[in-house]
């Protein structure tokens, strides 16, 4: 008898809260969204995403932006602290309009918003591949190391860190972040590690893991084929899964991303994907 009333009531809760059904195998603390505010056909509003995040379980997101979204970022923040919604880092492009003790105009605005709103995060940077152009190996990390202790001076003031985020290029490279790192001890720069920009590392991907490891704040997961594509729903790919085995051997439990970054796609639709496929690669890890 027992057996016949809790099925029709997992039935009616799975009504009623669809994708807190949907996400109760994930240990949903471990893992926040990433790339849901610019990667979204359905431009939601900061009231909406919130109420997504919390209807899809998640209790953490990463911040990315552009220009258009900055006006209402200090209203989101405050949104999230409302809604129980941590927001764990926020993005940050360095380019050629950034330098030590001038960061630009949107970068600026990034600063003020979080000393408004007196949200302590992760900073998470990166640069565009010609901001080293005509350098060597040592004039490209001093250029780095000048830059990023800047903005960590600046971040410490308002209890906010800074993580490399590996997008392309020289400073993508792991060894180059983890010497980037070690050029400021004490200092508390870490590593954003993301599948979706190290499909030529999958090869070596034990050895850099074992390298980035001491400084490895989050990793952002995505499925992995050697030859791309760059987006591919997680639990699609080739090697996602043995890449998340070594991370487990290799003793990094979390937290992990899981993206939404597709173009003209509805984030949810693409989160809740990833989602299925990762619950999917976690079976495979633990036979």
């Amino acid at each position: 008898m027992k057996r016949i009333i809790f099925f029709p009531a997992l039935f009616l809760l799975s009504l009623l809260f669809p994708t807190l059904i949907f996400a109760q195998n994930l240990n949903i603390d471990n893992y926040f969204a990433w790339c849901i505010v610019p990667f979204d056909n359905q431009n939601r509003t900061p009231e909406q995403r919130i109420e997504m995040l919390k209807n899809l379980g998640f209790n953490s997101y990463a911040y990315d932006w552009r220009a258009e979204h900055l006006p209402e970022m200090a209203k989101e923040i405050n949104l999230a602290k409302e809604g129980g919604i941590k927001m764990n880092a926020v993005w940050m492009w360095l380019d050629q309009n950034d330098a030590p003790g001038n960061l630009s105009e949107n970068n600026q605005k990034v600063m003020e918003v979080l000393e408004e709103t007196g949200l302590q995060t992760q900073i998470w940077v990166s640069f565009p591949e010609n901001y080293f152009d005509d350098l060597n190996q040592q004039q490209r990390l001093e250029k780095a190391v000048k830059m990023i202790g800047y903005v960590n001076s600046e971040a410490r003031k308002l209890n906010c860190t800074v993580g490399l985020y590996n997008h392309g290029g020289w400073f993508g490279r792991p060894e180059n972040l983890v010497k980037i790192c070690e050029a400021l001890p004490g200092q508390e720069v870490g590593i954003i590690f993301n599948f979706h920009h190290a499909h030529d590392m999958i090869d070596k991907f034990r050895e850099l893991i074992k390298l980035m490891q001491p400084h490895l704040w989050a990793v952002n997961l995505n499925g992995m084929n050697p030859g791309g594509p760059k987006i591919l729903p997680i639990g699609s790919g080739e090697k996602e899964a043995e890449m998340l085995a070594i991370l487990k051997a290799a003793g990094y439990t979390g937290p992990f991303g899981i993206l939404g970054h597709v173009e003209d796609a509805d984030v949810e639709l693409i989160l809740k994907k990833n989602m299925e496929g990762l619950k999917e690669v976690l079976k495979k890890i633990k036979k």
